[in-house]
Formats: C-alpha cells, sequence, structure tokens
C-alpha cells in the first residue's frame, strides 16, 4: 500500500463512503507501522458532492477531458494574441462544451448512484469554466482529486463576454488592459492537492490562524463522519425494515403458494374423480345398451317361437277335425273320398 494507490482509491469513491475507506487505511497504515503514510492518508479531505462529480467526469470521460483541455489552450492563446475573431468564436464553442459536459457529468453521478441537484451541476460548470481559464485549473482537474470545485478568474471571464474587438484587435482599454487580463489566470491564488483554499501566502504567514484552521477542517470532518454515520444508520434501520417487510412478503407469498398447490391437487384429485366415474358411467351405458340389445334378441325369439306353436296348434286342430269328419262317415269307408 502506498499514498498514491490510495489517494487514486479514495478519490474515485463516493463522497459519503470516503471517510470510513480513508480511515480503514489509516489503521492499515498504522497497523503495518507506517506512521508517515497514516498522517499522509489521513490528511486527504474528503471531496464535497461538486467535487467529486467533477472528478467523476475526468475519470469517466478522458476524451472529453483532454477536448475541453484544448478548447482552453486555444482560448487563452486567443486571449494573449488579443485574436477578437477568434476568441468570440471559441467563447461560444465554450458555453456549449461547458453545458453539454456538465449535463454528462450529472448523468454519470445518477448511474453512480449519486443522482444530484441543480446546484451541483453548476458548480460543475463553474469547475470547467476554470479549467478553460487556468492552466493549473486544468492539471488540478486532470488529476481526478479535487476537493473543491474550481471558479475562473474574474478577468478572463470578463475578456470573453466584453464587446467585440476593434479594428487593430485591441480591445477596449488598450494592449496593456488585455495583457493584464491575459495575465489574471497567472494571478489568482490556488491551492493544490487535496488542500484548496486561496490565500496561501497568509496560511503560510500566520502559524496560529493554520492550526486554528486545522483544528476547524477536523472539527468539520467529525461533523460530517458523525452526519454520514447517522445517515448510515437510518440507511440500515431502513434496510432492515424493507427485509423484514421482504421476508414477510416472501413468507406470504410462500403460504400462498402452499394453498393454490393444496387446490391444485385437490382440483387434480377431483378431476381423477370425475374422470373415472365418467368412465363407468360409459361403461355401464355400454353394458345396458347390451342387455337392452339382448332383451331384444330374446323378445323376438320368443314372439316367433309363440308364433310357430300357435301354427303347430292350428296344424293340430285341422288334423282332429279331419280324422272326426273320417269317423263320421264310415258307410262311406273304402269309397273314394
Amino acid at each position: 500500500m502506498d499514498l498514491e494507490s490510495v489517494t487514486e482509491e479514495l478519490y474515485g469513491l463516493r463522497p459519503d463512503r470516503f471517510t470510513a475507506a480513508r480511515n480503514a487505511r489509516v489503521a492499515e497504515a498504522r497497523k503495518a507501522g507506517d506512521r508517515a503514510l497514516a498522517e499522509a492518508v489521513r490528511s486527504l479531505r474528503r471531496p464535497t458532492l461538486a467535487a467529486w462529480v467533477s472528478n467523476l467526469l475526468v475519470r469517466e470521460r478522458p476524451a472529453e477531458a483532454r477536448s475541453l483541455a484544448a478548447l482552453g489552450d486555444g482560448l487563452r492563446r486567443a486571449h494573449r494574441e488579443l485574436d477578437g475573431e477568434r476568441l468570440r468564436e471559441l467563447s461560444r464553442k465554450q458555453h456549449a462544451v461547458v453545458a453539454a459536459l456538465a449535463r454528462q457529468a450529472r448523468r454519470l453521478a445518477a448511474d453512480a448512484g449519486q443522482p444530484v441537484g441543480d446546484d451541483v451541476q453548476h458548480e460543475v460548470e463553474a469547475t470547467l469554466h476554470a479549467v478553460l481559464a487556468d492552466p493549473a485549473a486544468a492539471g488540478e482537474w486532470a488529476s481526478g482529486r479535487l476537493v473543491r470545485p474550481l471558479s475562473a478568474p474574474v478577468g478572463f471571464g470578463a475578456a470573453l463576454t466584453e464587446a467585440p474587438l476593434p479594428e487593430g484587435g485591441r480591445g477596449t482599454g488598450g494592449p496593456e488592459r488585455s495583457a493584464e487580463r491575459a495575465a489574471a489566470p497567472a494571478q489568482r491564488p490556488r491551492g493544490t492537492g487535496a488542500r484548496r483554499t486561496g490565500g496561501r501566502s497568509a496560511r503560510e504567514g500566520t502559524v496560529g490562524g493554520g492550526e486554528a484552521k486545522a483544528d476547524a477542517e477536523e472539527k468539520r470532518e467529525r461533523a460530517e463522519q458523525a452526519a454520514e454515520e447517522r445517515e448510515r444508520a437510518e440507511r440500515e434501520r431502513r434496510e432492515r425494515e424493507l427485509r423484514e417487510e421482504l421476508r414477510r412478503a416472501e413468507e406470504e407469498a410462500g403460504a400462498r403458494e402452499d394453498e393454490r398447490e393444496r387446490a391444485a391437487a385437490d382440483r387434480d384429485r377431483a378431476e381423477e374423480g370425475l374422470r373415472e366415474a365418467a368412465s363407468r358411467v360409459d361403461a355401464l351405458a355400454a353394458e345396458l345398451a347390451e342387455a337392452e340389445r339382448a332383451r331384444r334378441t330374446a323378445d323376438e325369439e320368443v314372439r316367433i317361437a309363440r308364433r310357430r306353436f300357435q301354427e303347430a296348434e292350428r296344424a293340430a286342430r285341422e288334423a282332429r277335425r279331419r280324422a272326426r269328419d273320417a269317423a263320421a262317415r264310415p258307410g262311406r269307408r273304402g269309397s273314394p273320398p
């Protein structure tokens, strides 16, 4: 573990995760016996939300960052050379590019799980304007480790928006005024790295004031950390509640699924019973039809037998009648009938 890798890691995190991760790295360095690294890591300051969004843009969109830096080079060159036409052209492009990049940074923040509002987007836009105006600011932004949003020097912004230059390329106020404006970016007081406050000479000149500022910064950080802890505790409480609600919902869903399965099993059994009953009804119907056919056959056979019996009975009566007639005519025995 070294300072560079830890710094790169920490400034890639969302602000709400920065302090806990930094403290963990401090503890690791102390455990390893590297007190200097522990102190260096402890001195790293958590970025504001706008600074983090600006860092996120340069980390996630390096090609756009290089294009913005190139645009800034062109603007400053046109400013130094008093090229009014080129300055106005690049100025119009500047506003469109900055607005587009700020919107893109806002989308990246939302994708990273940290949506931001219009105020943060405006601070990102101010940072991008500072990058265009000041090569030192461009270098800080390119590192992806801003702690505070940047702001462009007043002179540079005024030069980009003033009235068109008269012939000869001289702005209002003459070459001396234009030269002063061209020099303005280098004259803006700036901090570097994780400590940006402006007025460095005043801080270095007053040790007591620096200690007081460090104490105030430490108190602010502790307050921010306490607020983060409260937010984390609230999130954890809410997560527990949601997990409990989810568990109950899953149990209820499981119970309903069991009921549905039991109902489906009962329905299947009922349907099977109906199929079996229908099969039995079909078998009985077939048996009944067969019995009906047998009955009709038997009835037909009885009718035939009765008819034959009647015919035989008529034949017998006829034979008896003839026999009686023959017995009643004795004198004519032997005569032909």
